[in-house]
């Protein structure tokens, strides 16, 4: 069952791996990211649990922060899942450098807002 008050432990799943992705490419070219596989893996695994963890966010949830594109990161997570072997590295990149910096920044905001409703 998806309860508002687990929404908190999801965002901050989803903020968790958007840190480790960093973390994982950090230092790193992308060819050099693409040459290494658990690299590359780790990463994409992150990707993975960042789209279960959008799809267990309340309806409510995210209806109410529509700003972010909830529908397309659980679609990416089923991809990946569903259709492995068609999975673009090239995309898996384009995400990590094009959509992670505004979704961090969201689930940042979300999750200070979440602070402010508890006081």
């Amino acid at each position: 069952m998806r309860e508002p008050i687990r929404d908190r432990g999801r965002l901050e799943h989803i903020l968790e791996s958007v840190n480790n992705i960093y973390e994982f490419a950090e230092g790193y070219e992308t060819s050099q990211i693409l040459e290494d596989k658990v690299r590359y893996f780790a990463i994409v695994y992150q990707l993975v649990v960042i789209g279960e963890a959008a799809n267990l966010l309340t309806k409510d949830f995210r209806d109410a922060h529509e700003q972010t594109p909830w529908r397309d990161i659980i679609s990416m997570r089923n991809f990946i899942v569903h259709g492995y072997n068609l999975v673009d590295k090239e995309e898996v990149l384009s995400v990590i450098d094009n959509d992670l910096p505004l979704l961090k920044t969201q689930i940042e905001q979300y999750l200070s807002e979440l602070d402010k409703q508890q006081y």
